[in-house]
Formats: structure tokens, sequence, C-alpha cells
């Protein structure tokens, strides 16, 4: 089994992510957002999976700078072109199982026992 992981390696949340894998022994590959960008059918398929109010990082400093007519009235297909141009607005990390069936957003130790383990 191979978990994909996407996110930024400065990230703390993928830091502990990351380690939590290494002390239990799953492989995983890491896709760097910053270098290797996201494309929009990755970003619309993970919206379609797990919604993308779950993918949208509100919370980061990208986001909230953002002007108000940005940040009002967003949508799914809005949400999905701010996050395919501000990587950083994506929640971090996506874990994704090697076949696509399961996907988790963030960091639970509890939820990625479930899944992984």
């Amino acid at each position: 089994m191979t978990i994909h992981i996407y996110g930024i390696p400065n990230c703390d949340t993928v830091k502990k992510a990351r380690k939590w894998l290494d002390a239990n022994a799953i492989e995983y590959t890491f896709h760097d957002y910053k270098k290797e960008g996201v494309e929009r059918g990755q970003l619309v398929r993970w919206a379609d999976r797990v919604g993308w109010e779950v993918l949208l990082n509100r919370r980061g400093t990208t986001f909230r700078k953002l002007d108000d007519a940005d940040k009002a009235d967003i949508d799914r297909t809005k949400a999905i072109a701010l996050m395919e141009e501000h990587t950083s607005m994506i929640k971090r990390p996506v874990a994704e199982h090697e076949d696509g069936a399961r996907i988790l957003v963030g960091f639970a130790e509890s939820e990625w026992e479930n899944a992984w383990c």
C-alpha cells in the first residue's frame, strides 16, 4: 500500500503527518504543491470526493489576504479556481490511497490510524 501525500514540506501539519507515516512504516510519496503545482482535474476530483468546503483552507494567510470581492459568494467553481491559482489555499495535507479509494484532508491521528493501519 502506498499513500500519496500532497502539501508543502514546511507546513507543520504536513510534517506531523509524514512523521506519523514514517513511525508506522507506511510507504508514501510526497507531492510538493509549491514546486509541482496541482492540476485542475485533481482539484475537481478531490472536491467531488470530499467537498470543496473541506478542501478550501479559509484559515490561512493567503485566503485572509484576498479582497472581499474574491471571498464573497464562494461556490465550488470559484473555490477550485482559487485553489488552482493559490495552492496554499488547499488544506494540508491531502492524503490519497494509491488506488484513489480513500482520501483524507488534514491530519488527525485517529482518522489516519483507522484509514491506513
